[in-house]
């Protein structure tokens, strides 16, 4: 088994969980680069909070089949996972700068997006496996660490459009492009690390097929591993959803008067970035607690911020209102990394890949689901759809318990 290079073990701001960190960051812009321009979008293509839910569905339709891929045909664990990562990173660069130089209307925008979803398939789920190749001994504070730069990541969008206001809509989706070829530059130059079983010659592999594709539902035979998915789905349910009508919520309320120095973007991209320190404490946390409390207790928390949010967004005052965005856009990420680190620690070694890619494939297609019913209901009622994420973090919460009957690790 090979060692790490010295200078990443010394260096702590390049050892590779950092790397892979930021290499997340850029490639994750791609994902919302399409919500940053929602109102640009709406003047000039004619659409609706409805349609740019749509968008955002089109990438998780597009990450869901990409993720399936991966599962079904074992790819993430017959590849070298950097090259898969680098490699999907210039596929959704490209896919991104046609959505911003060739799309015309909803149409093609949806088919262009649907791609880049499919790209980002070969970003999460193999930057997941590459910090458990690299730091398995640490995997709950560096999942923490990659999905706080994924959470940056769907942020910054909303940063790059509030900083570049008075640029064309297309310029911040190109510079997602650009972010995202930084980062596939960065993996491919680290590689994958020694802490994983070696990969099988191809024909070995090729003769396996049939079976290998049977063995990534064998996962879900481990109670542990089933609880720690019922967790995720349920999280997943609420989170893109919630990133998705972030800035509508923002629109409708009276936070842009209380806060003139800022717009829309500003407001929303704080919103979401807050999210990565959510994250990072809940890392900082699972070192002494362990993941599964942090996991539930984050649940737990976003979901009571929903629903407070529900019942009270009307009577709430502006700095009222805020803070309770900040505390929502806080924890209703900071249980990802922990339920993933749950996951990976209980699935066979020599599937984690296909396994991770399996439960992202399931997670993501439930978002398809929410994010299409709260931008319909949000049309339809205004803001009190917000309790249409509230039962993901109730069913997350009664399925994790009732299948692991414990909250300890």
């Amino acid at each position: 088994m090979k060692a790490t290079s010295p200078s990443l073990e010394t260096n702590r701001w390049l050892r590779p969980s950092a790397v892979i960190a930021v290499a997340q960051l850029l490639g994750t812009s791609l994902w919302f680069s399409a919500n940053s321009a929602a109102p640009d979008l709406a003047i000039s293509w004619n659409i609706t909070a409805s349609d740019i839910g749509w968008l955002t569905s089109a990438v998780q339709a597009g990450f869901i089949a990409g993720t399936l891929i991966l599962a079904i045909f074992g790819l993430a664990d017959r590849y070298p996972a950097s090259r898969v990562f680098a490699l999907s990173t210039a596929l959704g660069a490209v896919f991104n700068g046609l959505f911003a130089l060739a799309a015309h209307g909803l149409g093609d925008a949806m088919a262009y997006r649907f791609l880049v979803g499919l790209s980002l398939a070969g970003i999460y789920p193999l930057g997941m496996k590459l910090i458990v190749s690299w730091e398995p001994a640490r995997t709950g504070m560096a999942l923490a660490q990659l999905v706080a730069m994924l959470t940056l990541g769907t942020a910054l969008p909303h940063l790059l459009r509030e900083l570049g206001a008075g640029l064309p809509w297309q310029s911040v989706v190109l510079a997602s492009s650009a972010l995202a070829v930084a980062g596939g530059l960065m993996i491919l130059k680290l590689g994958d690390g020694p802490f994983l079983p070696a990969r099988r010659p191809r024909d070995a592999a090729d003769s396996a097929a049939a079976p290998a594709r049977l063995n990534v539902l064998s996962a879900f035979k481990v109670r542990k591993f089933r609880a720690s998915a019922w967790g995720y789905f349920g999280h997943m349910w609420e989170l893109y959803a919630f990133w998705t009508v972030v800035p509508v919520l923002v629109a409708r309320t009276d936070l842009a008067s209380f806060l003139p120095f800022t717009g829309i973007p500003g407001i929303s991209f704080a919103v979401i970035a807050v999210g990565a320190l959510g994250c990072i404490l809940g890392g900082l946390v699972s070192r002494r607690h362990g993941s599964a409390p942090v996991a539930l207790g984050a649940l737990c928390l976003s979901g009571l911020s929903g629903a407070i949010f529900a019942l009270s967004w009307h009577a709430l005052p502006a700095a009222a209102m805020m803070a309770l965005l900040i505390l929502w856009g806080a924890s209703v990420v900071a249980d990802s990394p922990q339920f993933s680190a749950l996951s990976a620690r209980n699935c066979p070694p020599e599937i984690v890949g296909s396994a991770l890619a399996i439960q992202n494939s399931i997670g993501f297609a439930i978002t398809v689901v929410s994010i299409a019913l709260t931008t319909s209901v949000l049309e339809k009622i205004g803001l009190d759809a917000a309790w249409v994420l509230v039962p993901g973090p109730v069913i997350g919460l009664l399925g994790y318990v009732l299948t692991a009957r414990t909250i300890h690790d």
